[in-house]
C-alpha cells in the first residue's frame, strides 16, 4: 500500500509536471497537536518547482495545490506547508544562498 506521501507526490507530479518535487512527512513533529493522528501522515511540507506557476500569485498557486489534493484533505490530511516556485524563482533563491 502506498503512503500518503506517495499519493501526494503522484497527484502533484500529474497536475504540475514539476522540475523539482519534495514531499516531507512532518507528522512526528506535530504529535499531540490538533489534527495529529496516532499513525501520522497528517502534516506535510511540500516544495514544488514548476513552470506551471509562471504568472500566478502565491495565493493562486496555493489554491491550485489545495484543489488538486482535495481528496487527501477530505481524507485526513490536516496541514500542508507549501513552497511553490517557478524555476526562475528557485534559481534566484539558490543563487542568493
Amino acid at each position: 500500500m502506498k503512503t500518503r506521501a506517495d499519493r501526494l507526490a503522484a497527484v502533484l507530479r500529474q497536475q504540475f509536471a514539476p522540475d523539482l518535487l519534495r514531499v516531507d512527512d512532518e507528522s512526528a513533529r506535530h504529535a499531540g497537536h490538533a489534527g495529529a493522528a496516532p499513525g501520522g501522515e497528517t502534516h506535510y511540507s511540500v516544495l514544488i518547482v514548476s513552470a506551471a506557476f509562471r504568472g500566478e500569485s502565491r495565493v493562486a498557486r496555493s489554491r491550485r495545490v489545495y484543489a488538486a489534493l482535495g481528496d487527501e484533505l477530505a481524507g485526513g490530511l490536516h496541514a500542508l506547508a507549501l513552497n511553490l516556485r517557478t524555476p526562475e524563482e528557485h534559481a534566484a533563491l539558490a543563487k542568493a544562498c
